[in-house]
């Protein structure tokens, strides 16, 4: 069972942690207590929703939405423009997501086409 004490400790280590390493890949002017305000929404909400046992893979898809819009914030309050890769880096999770759910929904399909036919044989 998983207890709301230790739920809070993983996200709060989870968000020190992407703090400190968003703050070693950004400009000096963007400090980890600037990245850390502008994520900690994020942190939060994606906390809530493992509390609340979301299924899979709506709590994938909201992770990386969450992570996107974290992004976001994080280019509105840098005072300098952020390197291209942080941008890009924005959009893996949700890249990586769509990729595995058009995957599983092409097999799904594929195993629909191929099982009939088979069962006939």
């Amino acid at each position: 069972m998983r207890h709301p004490i230790d739920i809070v400790a993983m996200f709060a280590a989870i968000w020190l942690l992407a703090s400190m390493v968003l703050d070693a890949l950004t400009p000096k002017e963007l400090t980890a207590v600037m990245i850390g305000i502008a994520i900690a929404p994020a942190v939060v909400v994606t906390a809530v929703f493992y509390h609340l046992r979301c299924a899979r893979t709506d709590f994938a898809v909201m992770f990386a939405a969450l992570w996107l819009i974290s992004d976001i914030a994080i280019a509105f309050i840098s005072p300098k423009e952020l390197p291209h890769f942080l941008i890009l880096l924005g959009f893996v999770p949700a890249l990586i997501i769509g990729v595995v759910l058009h995957w599983q929904r092409f097999q799904r399909r594929h195993e629909r086409l191929v099982w009939p036919s088979a069962k006939r044989g």
